[in-house]
This record gives structure tokens, C-alpha cells and sequence, in this order.
């Protein structure tokens, strides 16, 4: 129907414009991320445009919900503002028709959104990491500055060398940190590190000489030390074990796992479309306005749902992983509160838009 189409094109014009505008300051902000290992040599150009590319991806899964929710308040209210809506309703076309078409919009979005959350985000993070640790695997002692630190984010290794014998492939004073998901920290504390040049498809040894290995428990259960006069680790093909990432898990796998910290990440990854569409909701009669009211009476009310939604969710997520909620309830109760909110909204609205003569 024309009425359909056009409330349609009136909410996806800014959502496509809100859309791209959010993506390209995302974009923006992981580029700075990678900046550092820019300068020091330590990512060529090519990688990292990849890797900036890989880390907008995730993005993804809250530009869109983003996007539409705005696009919504926005394209909805111009409507009201200019008693568009007050003839639509004049005309028969309820408020109710309009959740039922912003309703199939979203659906449209959430569909995406969803593939991103649980299939393109794994991915972008598993070829993030591997990059990343194939880069710290194929570290070339030529490109290394003394006394800086190379921090491989994605890889969790932090890498420090006082000295550097170029001559020799030789690095001292050495420091090598590593945190994995279980909880444990790896430092390697060490006089030399010796960086033999081979192949690629070689396995490419790391040997460090005269230090110490410590095995830090965060969870504080039980910690390590080992004292070595030669400690050598092999990179298989010269990339260096990623290890347990749960963003990079697929998500059948997580579903599997009774894992805190991997059950807060499914139950999210999950909640992303059902998050698209209860915002778009939202949006409808958060943009309800009376013609002489001004352009923008809505939008601060429509920032501080959105806030506090948001804030809610990351609560939710941490006490997830922190394991003080449980499975169920898990992250669902937002979800629940955000439901009653669209509920009350719609049944009870903050002031009314009738049409004349009624």
C-alpha cells in the first residue's frame, strides 16, 4: 500500500544515513587502535587495513539496532511534527498499523543483524586473532625498536626487549606477557630471546635463555614459577597459537558450554535481533509529538531509553560472566523490562494524538 511504502521510505532514508555515518566513526575509532603497531612496523599496511575491516564487522551487530531505532523517532516524528500522522489516523491508518509496518522493517534488520552477531562476528574475530598472531609469529628483529613495547592486542601477547643484537637475532632483557581466557597469565621473564629467520611453512623455534616462567592464577587459585637455563617454544607454520577466544567460538559451540563468561556471550549474540526489534518498537510512540512542539522535544527522551537499555544490558552481560545471575534469568530480564516499557508506552502514552472531531 502507498501509506505503507511511504511511512517506510521516511524511516529507512535516515536509518541508511545514520547507518553508514556510525559506521564510518566506528571505523574511525578501530583505526586509531591499530596506529601504534603502524608506527613501530609491526603490522604491514596491508594487514591492518584487513584487520580494520575484520574489527568494524562486529560493530555491526549494534550500528543497526542503532540506526533504526533513531531512524524511527526520527522519520516517525517529522511525520507527527508536520500532521502527517494526525491525517494518516484521520484517514483510518491506526497507530497500530504503523508498529505492524515498522514491525516487518524490522524484521528486515534484525535478520542481518542476527547473521552478523552469530556468524560474521566469530569469524571477523577468529581471522583478527590469527592475523594478529601470525604477525607476532612472523616478528622480523629488523622492524623492532628497543625499549618499547609491542602490544598485539588480539593476541594477547605483550612484548618488551631492552636490547636488540640485530647481528646475532638476539633480544635481551627480555618480557613476554600472555593472558588466556582460562583465567592464567603467562610472563616469561628472560636474559636472551633468540628469533632464528625460516620458512614460513617451517615450524619457526623461540628460544629464551636464563629467566623465569611465571603461571599467574587471576582467579587467585594457584600460581607457578619455573626457573630455566633454556626455554624453546615452537610455532607450528610459523603462527602462533591463538588459543580458547570465546568471541571467535562459533556459536553452536557456546551453546554447548556451561562456561559463565561463554553463556553471558551466546545469550548476547542472541539477543541482538530480539534487541533490533524491541527498540524499533520503541521508537514508535517514543515519536509521538503534537505539530507545535519543536523538532527535537523527543529525541532526549528517546537518548534516555536508549541509555539506559543499553547501560542495562552491559549490567546484565557482566553479572552473566561474573556468574552472580544465573542462565535463566540471564540477560533475558532487560529484554522482559524493555517489553512492559513498549506495553506501557503504547497503552498508556505520555499525551495522545487525535484526530479532529473526536
Amino acid at each position: 500500500m502507498i501509506i505503507t511504502r511511504y511511512i517506510i521510505r521516511e524511516i529507512t532514508t535516515p536509518f541508511l544515513i545514520g547507518s553508514t555515518l556510525l559506521l564510518v566513526i566506528y571505523a574511525g575509532y578501530t583505526t586509531s587502535a591499530f596506529l601504534a603497531d603502524a608506527a613501530s612496523n609491526v603490522l604491514q599496511p596491508g594487514i591492518i587495513a584487513y584487520l580494520i575491516f575484520l574489527n568494524t564487522i562486529p560493530g555491526l551487530g549494534v550500528i543497526l539496532p542503532t540506526a533504526l531505532y533513531f531512524s524511527v523517532v526520527f522519520g516517525l516524528g517529522r511525520l507527527y511534527r508536520d500532521s502527517e500522522m494526525v491525517s494518516m489516523m484521520a484517514a483510518g491508518i491506526s497507530e497500530l498499523r504503523v508498529l505492524v509496518t515498522v514491525f516487518y522493517l524490522a524484521l528486515v534488520v534484525a535478520l542481518i543483524a542476527g547473521f552478523v552477531s552469530t556468524v560474521a562476528r566469530p569469524w571477523a574475530f577468529h581471522m583478527s586473532y590469527l592475523l594478529e598472531a601470525r604477525a607476532m609469529a612472523e616478528l622480523d628483529i629488523e622492524k623492532l625498536q628497543a625499549g618499547r613495547f609491542i602490544d598485539l592486542k588480539h593476541s594477547n601477547y605483550i612484548l618488551y626487549a631492552g636490547e636488540i643484537d640485530r647481528v646475532n637475532k638476539r633480544l635481551r632483557d627480555v618480557y613476554l606477557r600472555t593472558d588466556h581466557d582460562e583465567g592464567v597469565t603467562r610472563v616469561i621473564l628472560a636474559e636472551t630471546l633468540y628469533l632464528p629467520v625460516t620458512e614460513k611453512s617451517v615450524a619457526r623455534p623461540v628460544e629464551f635463555e636464563n629467566g623465569y616462567a611465571y603461571l599467574l592464577d587471576r582467579r587467585g587459585h594457584k600460581d607457578s614459577i619455573l626457573h630455566f637455563g633454556m626455554l624453546r617454544l615452537h610455532l607450528e607454520g610459523g603462527v602462533l597459537p591463538v588459543g580458547h577466544k570465546r568471541k571467535a567460538e562459533k556459536t553452536f559451540d557456546l551453546a554447548e558450554s556451561g562456561k559463565p563468561a561463554e553463556i553471558a556471550e551466546f545469550q548476547w549474540r542472541l539477543a541482538i535481533p530480539l534487541t533490533t526489534i524491541i527498540l524499533a518498537l520503541l521508537g514508535v510512540p517514543l515519536s509521538r509529538m503534537l505539530p507545535q512542539q519543536g523538532r527535537y522535544s523527543r529525541i532526549i527522551l528517546a537518548i534516555v531509553v536508549y541509555a539506559l537499555l543499553f547501560n542495562l544490558s552491559g549490567v546484565a552481560r557482566t553479572w552473566v560472566e561474573q556468574d552472580r545471575v544465573a542462565a535463566i534469568p540471564g540477560i533475558w530480564w532487560v529484554h522482559v523490562l524493555s517489553v512492559i516499557l513498549l506495553i506501557i508506552l503504547i497503552v498508556r502514552p505520555l499525551w495522545t494524538i487525535r484526530s479532529p472531531g473526536r
